[in-house]
């Protein structure tokens, strides 16, 4: 499997669970590591070794400030590069494996063997940066060989598509790479892993289709998933005939799903969210093995325009640079054309001051992205997360072109054509615009 991927282009992240085994408390049955040794394996009281210390919130953590444990990890790691190849992996709740005594320790033994190791020396590796102990919230803290998931850019984008107020600053800092988070003077933009929707929680379908979860099918009364996702469903609990409503979550959506894929850092995209899939409201269907969690490739219109829409968007991330900075961008001015890299925009066209940044209603925002090369494109995004159309001044771009319509959400298939600067550019409620700027062809005499 991993070479016929490699084969298309395509390289293979494997999600490894070191945190927890398949025992729960003492009071289950022994599964995995306590029939092999209980005290060595497990993270356990001193004076009660039956009684585990669960911060995974699975029943039991695995004790990886153990040297057995740890050697017992590395070599796990080191078989799944040097015999089946696969390019990186993904530590779900890695805090967990980072604790000694119970504490946790940014400088754990484990990773320092990880970072060490020869074998493991150039592959990706991704930290999903928390667990449910006490100190097990640490995004931001790793060094520049990890990725994180960055989900403070999961609610942020959540929250401001929404409508939710004050949160234009927090939305200017994620989609630029989340350098508030992630040091910019030793880190770049790929240490944010972006996502909007994971295997745990919402489908993007379900982010704007419920206003609540779901959950009774998985026989627990509703009491398990989360409940702070964050989401809208728009007038109606669920699936609708309403052709207003759907409108509106489709292009919710698209919203969604260009912020994104254009976002600087490393985009995640949940498997199904490119075509509509739903899972009905249920936020926590691992349990459930059948049309809940299944994907039906049978795609009806709406699904197969939110998949050409994500083509679309890979291509963009592919073909123009400004998309994937090597760097954080830090306000720099381009001395050769009098643009900053990065220039946040208020509709008038001038520069966001201090104040405009805590006006609290305020849900649109433009951005300018500067190459400062004539051989690629400068690029213009505008936002609009309210409920109203705003028009926004297109200043004029910086190689004294025009500008062309990349995408407007409110639109799409509808791609728009070639705009004069210096014009108003409507942008309706709850959109998103991308221009690229297209250079005029010079005079003839």
């Amino acid at each position: 499997m991993v070479k016929s991927l490699h084969r298309a282009g395509i390289e293979v992240i494997l999600d490894v669970v070191f945190n927890h085994t398949g025992e729960e408390s003492v009071l289950g049955p022994s599964l995995s590591f306590r029939g092999i040794d209980n005290r060595v394996y497990y993270v356990t009281e001193k004076s009660k070794p039956h009684k585990y210390w669960d911060f995974t919130g699975c029943g039991n953590s695995v004790n990886a400030a153990h040297p057995q444990v740890r050697r017992m990890i590395v070599d796990c790691l080191r078989y799944w590069v040097e015999e089946m190849h696969v390019d990186g992996f993904r530590f779900d709740l890695i805090t967990t494996i980072m604790r000694e005594a119970g504490e946790f320790n940014l400088n754990a033994l484990l990773l320092e063997q990880i970072e060490a190791d020869p074998t493991l020396s150039s592959v990706k590796l991704i930290a999903e940066p928390w667990d449910l102990g006490p100190n097990g919230y640490q995004l931001g803290q790793f060094s520049s060989r990890w990725s994180e998931w960055n989900d403070h850019y999961r609610d942020t984008l959540r929250s401001y598509w929404r409508g939710d107020e004050s949160r234009l600053a927090d939305f200017a800092h994620c989609f630029t790479g989340s350098s508030d988070i992630f040091n910019p003077n030793t880190r770049s933009a790929a240490a944010s892993l972006n996502f909007i929707c994971a295997h745990d929680g919402f489908t993007l379908r379900d982010l704007v289709s419920y206003s609540d979860k779901h959950n009774a099918q998985n026989g627990e009364d509703n009491r398990d998933g989360h409940n702070n996702n964050l989401s809208y469903n728009y007038g109606v609990e669920g699936l609708t005939e309403n052709p207003e409503i759907n409108r509106i979550r489709l292009q919710q959506q698209r919203n969604l799903l260009a912020s994104l894929l254009l976002s600087h850092g490393l985009p995640m995209l949940l498997a199904g969210d490119e075509i509509n899939r739903t899972q009905k409201g249920n936020n926590n269907a691992y349990c459930q093995d059948n049309e809940i969690s299944w994907l039906d490739w049978n795609l009806d219109n709406d699904a197969q325009s939110l998949y050409d829409f994500v083509r679309y968007l890979i291509r963009l991330r592919k073909e123009h640079t400004v998309f994937r900075p090597e760097q954080f961008l830090r306000g720099s001015l381009r001395s050769e054309i009098g643009y900053r890299d990065v220039e946040w925009l208020r509709p008038d066209g001038n520069p966001m001051s201090s104040s405009d940044w805590q006006v609290h209603y305020a849900r649109f925002i433009t951005v300018l992205l500067t190459t400062g090369n004539s051989s690629e494109r400068n690029i213009l995004m505008l936002f609009n997360a309210g409920e109203d159309p705003i028009h926004c001044h297109l200043q004029s771009p910086p190689f004294d072109g025009r500008w062309q319509v990349l995408f407007d959400t409110a639109k799409w298939p509808d791609r728009g054509g070639i705009i004069e600067p210096q014009v108003e550019y409507e942008v309706v409620a709850n959109s998103m615009v991308a221009l690229v700027e297209s250079i005029s062809p010079p005079k003839t005499a």
